[in-house]
């Protein structure tokens, strides 16, 4: 086979098997793959709220593999179906599926679905390649939406970004616990906030959340970590104005503990990215703590709770 052009339009051929047949299916893609390569995307099931992510044995594996449209046939087509019907016979393996792609296609045109979109009574988050005027009071912050989670369109950021909005006074300084791809942290920079500073277990995250605090240009100090919260993380013994937690119900009751720690007694704590299913949980964690439920909303499944600590 040759190679195609940097333009040049792809076949993605795709076949589900039973996974006692993928090692076979994979080894027949390679042989015609380009650069004899396989991709195997084995079958996951979780939690409504991404949380509990395990292999899902009882579901087949989807097995697929790209080929330059340039170099194929239709003969080599009829091969490829032949040999996956002769797997096919000894344990299960579904019809080949072919797609037509092209290169430009998976560089830019997802980028067409990203849109400024406003997340709040205030804060407007639009990607690097669109440009947007803010209108009155209106805050915009510039997020690329990779692979850090949080681009403002999930209910979970957008609950988080309206507490944000109706608690923070200028002045108050930020925790941001779990800061995904830095929205947050970013807005309460722009909504006044005298320091941010956040940590994330992942430091692609991090990475990418500096890399968005750049982009941002904030009027204050944003110090991004990779850590969590806890007497020997990032951060720890300080006390903020405002602690911002937007993760799954899961995790906030697990680090309740360190969470609750890092905010002054009279400050602000607001919980995001809690399913509906896991509220009560949630609320009887945090009841053990000095804490006065202020607020509380919901948008479709989804909640945030905003605290105010005793004095």
């Amino acid at each position: 086979m040759t190679e195609t052009g940097a333009a040049g339009e792809w076949l993605e051929l795709i076949v589900e098997a039973d996974r006692e047949a993928v090692e076979s299916v994979a080894e027949l893609f390679g042989r015609y793959g380009y650069n004899e390569g396989v991709v195997i995307d084995e079958p996951f099931r979780q939690d409504r709220d991404g949380d509990n992510l395990a292999i899902d044995p009882t579901m087949p594996v989807t097995v697929r593999t790209y080929v330059a449209s340039e170099t194929i046939d239709e003969t080599t087509i009829d091969a490829i179906r032949s040999g996956l019907r002769s797997l096919g016979m000894i344990r299960p393996v579904g019809e080949l599926t072919i797609e037509r792609r092209h290169e430009e296609d998976w560089a830019n045109t997802w980028k067409e679905h990203y849109h400024p979109v406003k997340v709040g009574l205030r804060t407007v988050v639009r990607p690097p390649w669109r440009e947007y005027e803010p209108v009155d009071d209106e805050i915009v912050v510039i997020v690329d939406p990779g692979m850090a989670f949080g681009n403002g369109t999930h209910q979970t950021t957008r609950l988080a970004l309206q507490g944000l909005e109706r608690f923070i006074e200028p002045g108050m300084s930020v925790f941001d616990a779990g800061t995904g791809s830095g929205i947050l942290a970013i807005a309460a920079a722009r909504l006044g906030a005298s320091l941010v500073d956040g940590v994330d277990i992942d430091p692609v995250s991090v990475r990418t959340a500096r890399e968005n605090v750049e982009r941002n240009e904030p009027p204050v100090a944003i110090d991004l970590r990779v850590g969590s919260v806890g007497p020997d993380q990032p951060f720890a013994g300080n006390l903020y104005d405002f602690v911002l937690a937007n993760i799954i119900a899961r995790v906030l009751m697990e680090l309740n503990e360190g969470i609750v720690a890092f905010v002054k007694p009279g400050g602000t704590l607001v919980l995001s990215g809690i399913i509906e299913d896991r509220l009560d949980e949630t609320l009887a964690v945090y009841a053990k703590h000095p804490l006065d439920l202020i607020d509380r909303r919901q948008e479709d499944d989804w909640l945030s709770l905003v605290y105010r600590k005793r004095a």
